[in-house]
C-alpha cells in the first residue's frame, strides 16, 4: 500500500474515532429532562390560554412519572448490579441517577411554582382551588359531613407497627402518613406510623358550595383535616401526604414463553410489587415521617422529592376537562376532510387515481375508520391485514375490523401486547378479535413491531388489487385528534406489493424480502437511511451544498448521529426537528456546524417522521414509524416508505419548510445541550397554526389565500 493510501487511511481512522468522543454526546435521559422542561415551560407563557397552561403542567407530572417507572428505574436495577458501563457521553449509571436527581429536584420546585401561579390566576376567573386554612364556616362544616358521609366509611388506616409485612402501597396513589402517642405517654415514646391510603375512586378534588363560580378542594385536604376521627384516644403529631413511583417495567421475554397473551398479563399484575424507585412528600414533613419513608421503602436522600404544593400534578388534568370555561381554552381548530376525498366519490376509484396524504389533526381521522368501514362490508374486499400497537378505549377500528371477520372477510390483526402501559388494554382488544373471528398474531419473538400498516385485498373485474395505508401514527381516534401526524393512503402496486410481503414475513417464517419501495427494521432500515446519507455527502459541492431536512421525535442512535456528523463535514447541511430527546450536539467546529436542531412545543404532540434528501436535485423523501433511536432502528419492527406522487412530496416539503420557519413555538438547541427559544425575526410564523389555516384553506372551509416562500436548497 502507498504512503499517500496509508496516510489517507490513517486519518480517516482518526476522524471516526474522534466522532466516537464523549463530548460530541449529549446524555439521553438528561435530553429527555429538557424536553419535559421545555413542556413546562409551554405551561408558564402568559400569551398560552389559562386552562392550557394548567394541561401542559399537568403533562409535565405524567411524563415524570413515566420517566422515573422506566428510565430511572433501569439505571437503578444497573447501578444496584454493579454496572460500570457508559453510555455514549460517558456516564455511568450511578453517575447519571445523580444528575438526573438535582435536575429533576430543579425542575418539580420550578414546577410546583409554576401551578401555583396558574391557580392563583384561575381564581381571579372564578376558579378557586381552596386549601383547609382558606374555607369558609360553610364550607368547613360541608367539608366535615362530607368526610364522614362519603370518605370516612372507605378508609383503611395501616398501622406500621402492627403489621408485618407492611401492606404493599401501589406506585402513583397518594398517601396520608400521621404520627400518633397516647395523650399522655412521655415524650420519649416511640412514635407510632399509620398510613392511610386515599382510595383511588374517590374524586381528587371535592366541589365546595360558593356564592359564584367553582370552589374545589383537594381531597388529601379533607382527609388529613379530619384524620383524628380514625383514631380515637390518639394525638395527631404530625401528617405527612406522600405518594411512591415504582420499577414499571414489564419486560417479558417472549422467545421463553409459550402463551405471550398469559404472560403479559401476569407481568402488568407484577407492575404494584416493584421496587420503589422515587418518595414524593408534601413539604416541611417531619423528621420522623421522613425517617420512616426512607427506612420503609428503602430509598436514599436523592430519592425523596419534597414538593411545596400539590403532589400528583397529573391530576390537575381533572380540573382541565371539566366543561364549560371556553375563554380559558384554546380555540377550536376542527378537523377538515382532506380534498381529496370527496364524500361523493368511491374511495377505491379515489385510491386508484391518486395516493391520498393525510395531515392530522388538522385534517379528519375519520376517513381511516371510513375506509376500514367501507373495506369491512364491501363483498368486494377479500381480506384485511392490519398492525395495532395502541388504540383508544372505544375503538371504532377494533369494531370495524370485528365486523369484518364476522362477514367472513379474511382478517389478520397483529397486536402488540408488550405497548408499554397498554399492555392490559391490549390484551383485551386481543380478546375480542379473536373472539370476532379475527386471525391475532402477537409479532416477532424477541422485537415489538411499531409500524403502522394496513393493507386492504379486493377482488375487482380486472383481477386482484391491493389498498394500503401507512402512516406514523397509531390507529388511535382520541390521540388522532391531539398528536400531529402524517399518513397516505395509496393504491401504488409496488407499495402494495411491499405491505403485503411485510405482513407475511410477520405472520408465517418467510424471511425479509428484497423489497421494492419499503425499509424494514431491523434487517435493513438502518443500511438505508446511512446510505442515503452517503450518497448526499457524495453529491455534495462547494457550489451546491447537500441538504437533509429530517423531522422525527427522537434521535439517540450513535450510528446515525456519526452519520450526520459525517455529512457536516462534508458540506452538508443537516437541519432536523427532533421534538424530544437529542444527543447529537450542533454547532461543533469542525464536526457539527452545518447541523441545525429546533424543537416545537406547541398545542399538539409533535409526532409525525419525514426525512428528506437532495440528492443532487432528484429529491427524495420518506415517511416512516421509526425515530433514529437503537431501538427502532434495531430492536423493533418499523416500516420507512418512500412519497411517490409528485404533488404529495411537494406539499411535504413545504410542510418541513413551515416547521423551521417557526419563529414562536421553536426551540434552538446549543451546542452546550441547552435550549434557547427562537428569536422572531421579521413575520411571527406559528407552524402548527400555519398547518390549521392552510387546511382550512385547502378543504374550502374559508380563510384568506396562503403565501409561504420556502427556504432555499443548499440554505440553512
Amino acid at each position: 500500500m502507498s504512503k499517500s493510501k496509508l496516510k489517507s487511511k490513517s486519518k480517516s481512522k482518526s476522524k471516526s474515532k474522534k466522532l466516537k468522543s464523549p463530548e460530541l454526546f449529549i446524555n439521553r435521559e438528561l435530553s429527555w429532562l429538557e424536553f419535559n422542561d421545555r413542556v413546562r415551560q409551554e405551561g408558564m407563557r402568559a400569551d398560552v390560554p389559562l386552562l392550557e397552561r394548567l394541561k401542559f403542567l399537568a403533562i409535565v407530572s405524567s411524563n415524570l412519572d413515566e420517566f422515573f417507572q422506566i428510565r430511572v428505574a433501569g439505571l437503578k436495577q444497573a447501578a444496584l448490579a454493579g454496572s460500570k458501563q457508559r453510555d455514549v457521553s460517558g456516564l455511568a449509571p450511578r453517575q447519571q441517577l445523580t444528575a438526573i436527581s438535582q435536575r429533576v429536584h430543579r425542575m418539580m420546585a420550578q414546577q410546583s411554582e409554576g401551578i401555583e401561579e396558574v391557580l392563583t390566576l384561575l381564581d381571579g376567573e372564578g376558579m378557586h382551588l381552596v386549601k383547609g386554612s382558606e374555607l369558609s364556616l360553610a364550607q368547613v362544616n360541608f367539608v366535615r359531613d362530607f368526610f364522614h358521609r362519603e370518605i370516612l366509611p372507605v378508609l383503611t388506616p395501616l398501622s406500621a407497627g402492627e403489621l408485618h409485612p407492611f401492606p404493599l402501597l401501589p406506585g402513583l396513589r397518594l398517601n396520608v402518613a400521621a404520627a400518633l402517642r397516647a395523650p399522655n405517654a412521655p415524650a420519649s415514646e416511640e412514635r407510632k406510623i399509620v398510613v392511610v391510603p386515599l382510595p383511588g375512586l374517590l374524586p381528587r378534588f371535592i366541589t365546595l358550595p360558593a356564592q359564584k363560580g367553582l370552589c374545589l378542594t383537594p381531597l388529601e385536604d379533607v382527609v388529613q383535616a379530619n384524620i383524628g376521627e380514625l383514631f380515637p384516644g390518639q394525638e395527631v403529631l404530625a401528617t405527612a401526604l406522600f405518594r411512591l413511583t415504582r420499577d414499571g417495567d414489564v419486560a417479558v421475554g417472549d422467545d421463553e414463553v409459550e402463551d405471550l397473551l398469559q404472560a403479559v398479563e401476569e407481568a402488568v399484575r407484577t407492575r404494584r410489587r416493584r421496587a420503589v424507585v422515587r418518595v414524593e412528600v408534601s413539604a416541611r414533613c417531619s423528621r420522623v415521617l421522613r425517617d420512616w419513608l426512607k427506612r420503609q421503602f428503602e430509598v436514599g436522600e436523592e430519592e425523596i422529592y419534597e414538593i411545596a404544593g400539590l403532589l400528583d400534578g397529573a391530576s390537575l388534568m381533572e380540573i382541565v376537562s371539566r366543561p364549560g370555561q371556553e375563554n380559558l381554552r384554546d380555540k377550536e381548530w376542527r378537523p377538515q376532510r382532506p380534498k381529496d376525498l370527496r364524500d361523493d366519490q368511491d374511495i377505491w376509484q379515489t385510491l386508484r387515481d391518486r395516493d391520498v396524504l393525510l395531515v392530522h389533526p388538522y385534517e379528519s381521522f375519520e376517513p381511516v375508520i371510513d375506509l376500514l368501514m367501507t373495506a369491512a362490508t364491501d363483498p368486494a374486499v377479500l381480506a384485511i391485514k392490519q398492525t395495532l400497537y395502541r388504540t383508544s378505549g372505544e375503538s371504532p377500528i377494533i369494531g370495524a375490523l370485528a365486523t369484518a371477520a364476522e362477514a367472513g372477510k379474511q382478517v389478520t390483526v397483529l397486536v402488540e401486547l408488550r405497548a408499554r402501559f397498554d399492555e392490559a388494554k391490549n390484551v383485551l382488544w386481543a380478546r375480542r378479535l379473536e373472539d370476532a373471528g379475527c386471525d391475532v398474531i402477537y409479532g416477532i419473538a424477541g422485537y415489538k413491531t411499531h409500524a403502522k400498516a394496513l393493507l386492504i385485498v379486493r377482488r375487482e373485474p380486472h383481477g386482484i388489487r391491493r389498498y394500503v395505508h401507512l402512516g406514523t401514527g397509531n390507529y388511535n381516534d382520541r390521540t388522532a385528534r391531539l398528536y400531529s401526524d402524517i399518513a397516505v393512503m395509496t393504491a401504488n402496486r409496488e407499495i402494495a406489493g411491499d405491505v403485503s410481503a411485510f405482513f407475511n414475513l410477520l405472520t408465517g417464517y418467510s424471511s425479509p424480502v428484497g423489497w421494492a419501495r419499503l425499509s424494514v427494521s431491523p434487517t435493513g432500515m438502518r443500511r438505508r437511511l446511512q446510505e442515503m446519507i452517503d450518497r448526499e455527502i457524495l453529491c455534495s459541492t462547494k457550489e451546491q451544498p447537500g441538504l437533509i431536512l429530517a423531522k422525527m421525535n427522537s434521535l439517540q442512535d450513535e450510528g446515525m448521529i456519526q452519520a450526520l456528523y459525517r455529512a457536516s463535514q462534508a458540506g452538508v447541511k443537516v437541519r432536523l426537528n427532533v421534538r424530544g430527546i437529542c444527543c447529537l450536539r450542533p454547532g461543533v467546529p469542525g464536526v457539527s456546524e452545518n447541523i441545525a436542531v429546533t424543537s416545537i412545543i406547541d398545542r399538539y404532540l409533535e409526532h409525525a417522521r419525514i426525512f428528506y434528501f437532495q440528492n443532487a436535485g432528484h429529491e427524495e423523501i420518506y415517511m416512516g414509524s421509526a425515530d433514529w433511536m437503537m431501538r427502532n432502528l434495531d430492536r423493533r419492527v418499523e416500516t420507512l416508505f418512500p412519497v411517490l406522487e409528485e404533488r404529495t412530496r411537494a406539499r411535504l416539503i413545504e410542510i418541513l419548510h413551515i416547521y423551521f420557519a417557526d419563529n414562536v413555538k421553536s426551540w434552538r438547541l446549543r451546542s452546550d445541550g441547552e435550549y434557547e427559544p427562537v428569536r422572531q425575526q421579521g413575520k411571527p410564523v406559528r407552524a402548527q397554526e400555519w398547518l390549521h389555516r392552510r387546511t382550512v384553506q385547502s378543504a374550502g372551509a374559508g380563510g384568506p389565500p396562503m403565501e409561504f416562500r420556502p427556504l432555499r436548497r443548499g440554505k440553512r
